[in-house]
């Protein structure tokens, strides 16, 4: 039985293999409709998703499976004290697999040491949210035709955010990737990152300036400023607007970069960037539906 806790825990191999799958998918849904006939998905969100929860819904559903769940700790005995491992030995009884999303970094891996089904980390604190990379690397490999030799600038909250972290771990496993570090002091990429890197001589730079690496990206990845991973309110108003993609910005672009964002989006990218066509960000959360889709399947070993 497998589980899903980190980018890491797939081989290259085995995501091209996932990474073709889910291309299938995309390009032959009634083949795949009946896949999970008579199979149950539990979604266990211990905090606020939408995009994470209803795509996996969604990708369980077109599949042909049912899906329960919770989508948030108040509705669940979580309310009432109940521990996560009480919550995963329950839940293995009513489902076939588990997607879980908790505050606490850890908390799906103490579900997986106690399940009897597989366990999907679905975002665990600022620490890893592996099914948004594997989103993030099939759009790229989709729309890029391929996951190495590029240069990518990761903008915005480069310290608490899962995304990026998860992104980084497993975009250094291809070749000749380029990385530059696009925020505030206050929210620069965390040491260990940099520490790996470093390690890995993988070439990166750290900047706070936007306007003045655009030219040099294929691909921009922005993310919001996480009003709920700060401890300060001041602090947050403060570097909520410090970056904002607008279409002045974009004439500084390359025509074929590409712009991704995890979302939910406040206003870190203006509206007015939607009809650009290099604007991925809705086209990457369309793929999340057909990569959670291949990982079911190949989870359940259905594929």
């Amino acid at each position: 039985m497998r589980h899903l806790m980190s980018p890491l825990d797939f081989t290259t191999e085995e995501l091209e293999k996932l990474f073709c799958l889910a291309n299938d998918i995309e390009n032959n849904k009634e083949k795949y409709a009946h896949a999970c006939d008579g199979k149950i998905l539990a979604t266990c969100f211990y905090e606020p998703s939408t995009r994470t929860r209803l795509s996996f819904e969604s990708a369980m559903i077109r599949l042909g499976g049912q899906v329960i769940g919770f989508s948030d700790a108040g509705s669940s005995s979580a309310a009432k004290g109940e521990s996560v491992s009480d919550t995963i030995r329950v839940i293995s009884g009513y489902a076939d697999i588990c997607a879980m999303r908790h505050p606490k970094e850890g908390a799906p891996m103490v579900a997986m040491e106690k399940s009897l089904i597989p366990v999907i980390n679905a975002g665990d604190g600022g620490h890893q949210h592996p099914t948004q990379t594997l989103t993030d690397l099939l759009t790229i490999r989709s729309l890029k035709g391929s996951l190495s030799g590029f240069t990518i600038g990761l903008c915005g909250d480069l310290k608490f955010g899962r995304t990026v972290h998860s992104l980084i771990d497993a975009l250094v496993r291809y070749d000749n990737i380029n990385f530059i570090f696009i925020s505030p002091d206050e929210l620069k990429i965390p040491d260990y990152i940099i520490e790996m890197l470093k390690n890995k001589n993988i070439p990166y730079k750290e900047v706070s300036s936007l306007d003045e690496v655009m030219p040099q990206l294929d691909l921009l990845y922005m993310t919001r400023v996480q009003k709920e991973r700060f401890f300060n309110e001041e602090d947050y108003i403060r570097l909520k607007n410090y970056y904002i993609l607008d279409t002045e910005k974009m004439q500084l672009a390359k025509p074929d970069m590409l712009v991704l964002h995890p979302l939910p989006r406040v206003n870190e990218i203006s509206v007015e960037v939607d009809n650009d066509p290099r604007a991925a960000y809705f086209k990457q959360a369309e793929y999340g539906v057909y990569v959670r889709m291949a990982l079911i399947l190949t989870l359940l070993e259905l594929a």
